[in-house]
């Protein structure tokens, strides 16, 4: 697909109309939109990573439009109610936290884990609320930006380092035993920096993704210190825990967003969002009035 497409995968709204065989909604009802729905028939599908369906059509990503729409067409068991305390904000962040909620799944995060978060980002914020939730008891968050690592702070990293001291490794080591680092950022040197960090028999998860398809590591270290290298790829079976997270209070994404833009000035959100302006997180676009 090389023409244009209509963007959007972090969604809420309300239900207009729903077809003949539908139960689980009806009109007015306030759904949660999970983006990627899959072909069910699959391999993938049948055993349950229905994240990994080649098939799947997923909102946004060619050749499919996404939700930047007043109205779409969505499959009935991929929308989920909302309850009414929740808001649409809330509802749109269940995507990445969906995110956080599969990687933390993925490494086994648990009480008394030991985290390291590389990169403070959108993605790295939502590992770090998810695996407090999971009973974490020590997170580290390193990114290259103070302003970002401030955030960090706030939301409850226990530690924040730059990764540009020349003593971040022993800075890291020091501070936590680190049991499972999460790489949110893309970054060679952050997942270099992950490795040489990690404890011996620790995980650690690659979440962000680089346009660089060749990454230089020092992987036989990681060999050696027998790390579990865990890829991590969207999410399945999620949106449920994570809209009960939000909506039991144990996880708060409303400190994300940070800007609102009506959809008239939607350009101007995504020239924001794009560049982090005013220290910008989360944008969110508003079509409901």
């Amino acid at each position: 697909m090389n023409g244009p497409i209509v963007l959007g995968h972090e969604t809420s709204g309300i239900v207009e109309s729903v077809g003949d065989g539908v139960k689980n909604l009806k009109p007015g009802d306030r759904v949660a939109i999970e983006p990627g729905v899959p072909c069910r028939v699959c391999k993938n599908c049948r055993t349950g990573n229905y994240n990994l369906c080649p098939h799947v059509q997923f909102l946004a990503t060619p050749p499919f439009d996404g939700s930047l729409a007043q109205y779409f067409e969505h499959a009935a068991d991929f929308c989920y109610v909302m309850p009414d305390h929740m808001t649409f904000e809330e509802g749109a962040l269940l995507e990445p936290l969906s995110v956080a909620v599969h990687a933390c799944r993925r490494a086994n995060v648990h009480a008394g884990s030991h985290v390291l978060i590389t990169g403070a980002g959108p993605i790295g914020l939502v590992v770090l609320l998810v695996a407090r939730a999971s009973g974490a008891t020590k997170i580290i968050v390193t990114d290259v930006m103070q302003n970002r690592l401030d955030v960090a702070k706030q939301l409850g990293a226990d530690a924040v380092f730059l990764p540009t001291d020349i003593n971040i490794v022993q800075l890291i080591t020091s501070f936590a035993t680190v049991t499972q680092t999460f790489e949110c950022s893309g970054s060679e040197a952050a997942i270099t920096l992950a490795i040489r960090v990690t404890s011996q028999g620790g995980k650690l998860v690659s979440i962000g993704r680089s346009a660089k398809p060749l990454q230089s590591i020092p992987f036989f270290e990681a060999a050696d210190k027998e790390i579990d290298m865990i890829g991590s790829f969207r999410y399945c079976n999620t949106y449920p825990k994570a809209l009960e997270l939000v909506a039991s209070g144990q996880i708060n994404v409303k400190p994300l967003v940070t800007h609102h833009f009506d959809v008239e000035n939607c350009q101007q959100a995504f020239e924001v969002s794009e560049v982090g302006r005013d220290g910008a997180i989360k944008v969110a676009i508003h079509l409901i009035k």
